[in-house]
């Protein structure tokens, strides 16, 4: 790094590709909304699930049809719809200057507790592509149910450069 100028290894665009992490294509709404606003420097999420082209990677809730290891790569798959959204939206993850708030709601059967291993999928992906020294504020709930049968559904606030 030079003195005054940013290397381009040390953005989030470059850590995608060093990662080798492939975003999907972006998400598009199921509904009346749009899946980014921006307002000053802040970028908010609509609800991101785990899609892959308009279509469910994975349907059920924890601890009945789907297991923890299914709802952590279902947390990680809407991690990188979100991850999608933002890039189409801001044309470049390095616009992002930190994950303000990051809120995991996973839909559970009534005895499911494993709801922060799952959680800490999505939390562990937007660490390894923004860095781990601004971790976000995060709230995990458990849900009876969300959007379409979906296990995994994703509440993001960004910051982004001006």
């Amino acid at each position: 790094m030079v003195s005054g100028r940013t290397s381009r290894s040390s953005g989030a665009d470059h850590r995608l590709e060093e990662l080798g992490i492939q975003l999907p294509p972006p998400p598009t709404p199921f509904g009346s909304y749009v899946e980014v606003l921006q307002t000053g420097n802040l970028l908010y999420l609509s609800g991101m699930l785990p899609v892959v082209g308009h279509k469910p990677k994975y349907l059920g809730r924890l601890g009945k049809e789907l297991n923890a290891e299914d709802g952590r790569d279902a947390a990680h798959t809407a991690g990188l719809s979100a991850l999608a959204a933002v890039k189409q939206y801001l044309g470049s993850l390095d616009k992002v200057t930190r994950v303000v708030r990051l809120g995991i709601f996973i839909a559970t059967a009534g005895d499911f507790f494993d709801q922060p291993r799952v959680a800490d999928a999505v939390s562990d992906l937007f660490a390894s592509i923004f860095g781990p020294e601004k971790p976000a504020v995060r709230l995990v709930i458990g849900v009876a149910s969300l959007p379409l049968g979906m296990p995994i559904e994703l509440e993001v606030i960004l910051e982004v450069a001006g």
